[in-house]
């Protein structure tokens, strides 16, 4: 049995048309690796861009309603029953996307607990600031000997006091885990230069702004998911609900939500070349090579 195809990349890499590409011309299907695309109606600041797939099955993206906090353990038992499927139909699964513990937790097969939250814990940690929580959280990780909960994904108050509560009840409460299979895969890194990957961000940022961004963001509200929950997601739900809650002009919503993801980005390699330290092989291809080419060198390693 071949193994399973791993694309990844920063984000405005364009990793997403080479795995749909890929999946049309060798018969395979695409799971996202993702953790903002799981929810429906968060399409645009997600860039779902689903029309990238044409006629390609995917799966793992708009399976949960916002408002609710998906996690890692959900992820990895998700990812493990379309896989299961994909192979029981002799289809090859090309994972693809740009949030990195997802990736390595399915690659490596982490053993996760179910984790409750822990009130008291989150009253005691309210009010501390990101980098506070941050340093107690790097601690917690020292202790554990853990490489969860990278600043990649915890880039606001409510996602490291998550972390914090996970990381507490691993120590605490060390047994049962469960065991998923870690995952032979071929791994595929989009690489795009630094000022191209900047450029790409922010005629990206612009377009989404113009297409409806923030129409998408107001709906969200009007639904009744409340300004903290759309602010846990982060980036472009983080600063647009800061605009339409009347924390940020327009302009200042714009700039900080550009610097954001271009910071963003950087920590995703960040993340990328620490997993090539654990060692992972990552194949590295150029982001501005000819979709052809690249469908082409991608093909010639998997065979």
């Amino acid at each position: 049995m071949q193994p399973m195809i791993t694309i990844l990349g920063p984000t405005a890499s364009g990793k997403t048309p080479v795995a749909a590409r890929l999946a049309a011309e060798i018969g395979g299907e695409v799971i996202s690796a993702d953790s903002r695309q799981v929810y429906r109606r968060m399409d645009i600041g997600t860039g779902k861009d689903l029309a990238d797939y044409g006629d390609v099955p995917y799966h793992l993206i708009d399976i949960v309603e916002p408002g609710t906090k998906y996690n890692l353990f959900e992820y990895q038992q998700d990812f493990f029953d379309v896989y299961q499927q994909l192979r029981s139909r002799g289809v090859v699964p090309i994972l693809c996307g740009g949030t990195g513990l997802y990736i390595e937790a399915v690659l490596k097969g982490y053993h996760l607990s179910p984790v409750p939250q822990n009130q008291a814990l989150r009253d005691a940690l309210k009010g501390k600031s990101l980098a506070e929580l941050t340093e107690m959280l790097t601690v917690l990780k020292a202790r554990t000997g853990s490489n969860m909960h990278n600043t990649t994904d915890v880039d606001s108050c409510q996602r490291a006091i998550r972390a914090i509560e996970i990381e507490t009840y691993n120590i605490e409460h060390p047994t049962p885990r469960r065991e998923l299979p870690p995952v032979e895969s071929l791994i595929i890194g989009i690489s795009i230069d630094r000022e191209l990957r900047r450029e790409k961000i922010t005629r990206r940022l612009k377009a989404r702004l113009e297409t409806g961004m923030v129409e998408e963001v107001k709906a969200l509200l009007d639904e009744g998911i409340t300004p903290d929950d759309l602010i846990y997601y982060g980036l472009e739900y983080k600063f647009v609900t800061e605009y339409l809650t009347g924390q940020l002009t327009y302009d200042e919503m714009f700039t900080r939500l550009e610097i954001a993801i271009h910071q963003f980005a950087k920590r995703q390699m960040t993340w990328f070349r620490g997993m090539e330290r654990r060692g992972f092989k990552i194949h590295w291809i150029d982001a501005s090579l000819p979709m052809e080419e690249k469908i082409e060198r991608i093909k010639q390693l998997w065979q």
